[in-house]
């Protein structure tokens, strides 16, 4: 069997659940050595038990807040320690508050937001950084579908994820000196458990959840396993893609719908 990351060493934050889970479990089953961090240990163990039984390559979890620098800090160190080098960071880990209007939303609330969706992604790429200029690696950041085309009532994740984006390209012209390169996914509606626990507060989870797949062209939700196939997509095969912000929507994005939403 072809492995298409065969022993190379990557970093994915927020790699126990939801898109991040998709993402170790592709890179790991394609050969390649994966450090993984979450702030809850039992779903990362379990998965880290689940992927060294069979898979062509391994992972190694480590319980981490990426909220906190030195965590971020702790979690680059013990990769370099355990692997020697690092070939990929995909910054991952992140959250979308429940929906509420910006009159209702404090600016604390958005500063957390920004620390963890943004300021981690920073950091977690500032410290990862030197060991990827070495081996001309790459960095993912994974971002969202309404960092482009907005979304209701979601003004502040928003803005963290468009600062992804913005963010992204700006890394991208930096180190292309080094021969890094530096790209984004925005994902679209994807089945995770993220996703779930925001239809379930919607009080009608069934409804929501039909609503979710009729917003894609293709009529369903995308797959953690898609997410991590793009993921790796653009880790091993997109050379000559630097700055490039990839769609991962079904089509959401595409052809007319009903939005007005000015009341008579």
């Amino acid at each position: 069997m072809f492995h298409r990351y065969l022993n190379k060493v990557a970093v994915v934050t927020g790699g126990s659940k939801g898109i991040g889970r998709g993402i170790v479990k592709v890179f790991v089953e394609n050969g390649a050595k994966v450090v993984f961090c979450a702030r809850g240990a039992a779903e990362g163990e379990a998965l880290q038990a689940e992927l060294n039984q069979s898979a062509a390559g391994s992972c190694s979890f480590l319980s981490c807040d990426v909220s906190q620098e030195e965590d971020i800090k702790r979690l680059i160190a013990h990769t370099v320690t355990l692997h020697g080098h690092i070939d990929c960071l995909v910054n991952n880990a992140g959250w979308h508050p429940p929906h509420k209007a910006t009159d209702d939303t404090t600016a604390d609330e958005f500063r957390d937001l920004l620390n963890l969706n943004l300021v981690s992604y920073f950091l977690a790429s500032k410290y990862a950084l030197p060991y990827l200029r070495q081996r001309h690696g790459n960095i993912i950041n994974i971002s969202s579908l309404v960092g482009t085309i907005g979304q209701k009532d979601a003004a502040t994740y928003v803005a963290t994820k468009g600062a992804i984006l913005s963010m992204t390209k700006a890394m991208a012209v930096d180190e292309s000196r080094y021969y890094v390169r530096v790209n984004s996914i925005s994902p679209g509606n994807v089945m995770s458990p993220l996703w779930l626990d925001l239809a379930a507060q919607t009080g009608a989870a069934a409804e929501a959840i039909k609503a979710g797949e009729s917003n894609q062209l293709m009529g369903r939700m995308g797959t953690e396993d898609e997410c991590g196939l793009a993921a790796l997509y653009l880790a091993s095969e997109a050379t000559f893609c630097t700055g490039v912000d990839l769609l991962l929507s079904g089509g959401a994005e595409l052809n007319y719908g009903f939005k007005s939403q000015i009341c008579s």
